[in-house]
């Protein structure tokens, strides 16, 4: 793997050293990981993008990962060397629309069978939940999965998926390659409330917790915990402190961002099923490394017997970010440990270690080992 950091994030600087890249014999595909910030335009993008002459995949996320840091600004292309086909839906808000269908026609007749599948998706779409599941439901088990929401922390839409055919809105791009992989997720939030059943949902509005408006709930239990007034903060200010957890089965709780409210509704990034049950979360700096660390190690335990020298791909939530601060540089040196890493910082995660549901997780910690090794 050949890995360049473009540090201004100008577009004809990216464009120069992606087609460099793309010439060399080496490169079998492109990842493209780039910044919100660096104001990209569709109309200058599209025209270098779709004449790559290699496959390119990717999105422009809030922040990435590069040099031990995250960057505000900038644009991290790296150079497969491991083939890799990427796949793209549009459209994926349409109401109306069986999703899972359109996965099985786009994906059919291919082997994903002890593979890797990168997952980028435009992380303000309305049916993330439904497309996460249709392709679980899809591909099963079969690849290791690893991405995540691709935007802007404006919130705003906005062409942020990086594909073939140029920069892409209410879409998702697929990658599925043979690259070897081992994927880790965790979190380091714990509950601080008892599970409170949501009974009235639709998409990522939660109406109702207990039969009662989910904001009223919602607040009197973190500012009982917390000694908080939302009348005297903003909303988010004092919500990236106290995300949701979706109970799972046997397995670690979903976490769920609460974004902002609307007439006593939670707006969060995803889903959250009506019926289900959640708990309010908190955590602090050693809990969410603790959870990030975690996911490494079970990474590696997934990657053990794989080939040497592998980079590490670092997914994590950008909430982690705006809840750290400056002190989000000491998760990704634990993270890091001496192995090459790279990444972005998203809007919610997606990944499966190859054992359980495929999940889309918000405000969690995604690393995975890749044996492609790195050439400096």
């Amino acid at each position: 793997m050949i890995i360049a950091l473009c540090r201004d994030g100008k577009s004809h600087k990216a464009e120069k050293l992606a087609k460099s890249m793309a010439s060399d014999p080496r490169v079998k595909a492109l990842l493209i990981l780039a910044c919100d910030a660096n104001g990209w335009k569709k109309e200058e993008v599209d025209p270098w993008l779709t004449d790559l002459g290699k496959p390119v995949f990717g999105g422009i996320f809030p922040q990435i990962i590069a040099e031990g840091k995250n960057l505000e600004k900038g644009t991290l292309i790296a150079g497969l060397s491991h083939p890799a086909e990427p796949f793209v839906l549009k459209g994926i808000s349409r109401p109306g629309t069986n999703l899972e269908d359109e996965l099985e026609s786009l994906l059919e007749g291919r082997d994903f069978s002890d593979s890797t599948l990168f997952v980028f998706v435009d992380g303000m779409a309305r049916r993330i939940g439904q497309l996460v599941e249709g392709l679980f439901n899809t591909l099963g088990l079969a690849p290791r999965y690893i991405g995540g929401g691709a935007g802007s922390l404006s919130f705003n839409r906005k062409p942020c998926i990086i594909s073939a055919e140029g920069l892409l809105t209410d879409a998702v791009v697929l990658a599925h390659s043979k690259v070897a992989s081992g994927i880790g997720v965790a979190h380091g939030w714990h509950p601080i409330s008892e599970a409170i059943k949501v009974t009235e949902a639709s998409h990522n509005r939660i109406l109702s917790l207990n039969w009662q408006p989910a904001f009223q709930v919602y607040r009197s239990i973190i500012e009982k915990h917390g000694n908080v007034s939302f009348d005297k903060a903003d909303f988010f200010d004092i919500a990236k402190a106290y995300p949701l957890g979706i109970a799972r089965m046997d397995a670690e709780m979903v976490v769920r961002d609460p974004i902002f409210t609307e007439y006593d509704a939670l707006i969060c990034v995803g889903e959250v099923p009506e019926g289900s049950y959640i708990h309010v979360l908190s955590g602090d700096m050693d809990s969410l490394i603790k959870g990030a660390l975690e996911a490494r190690e079970a990474a590696m335990a997934g990657y053990q017997g794989r080939e040497k020298n592998p980079v590490l791909f670092f997914m994590d939530c950008i909430s982690r970010v705006l809840f750290m601060g400056p002190d989000f540089q000491k998760e990704i040196a634990a993270v890091e440990q001496g192995t090459f890493t790279f990444g972005a910082l998203s809007l919610g995660e997606i990944a499966n270690t190859g054992e359980a549901f495929l999940e889309f997780y918000n405000k969690t910690a995604v690393a995975g080992f890749m044996g492609d090794a790195y050439e400096p």
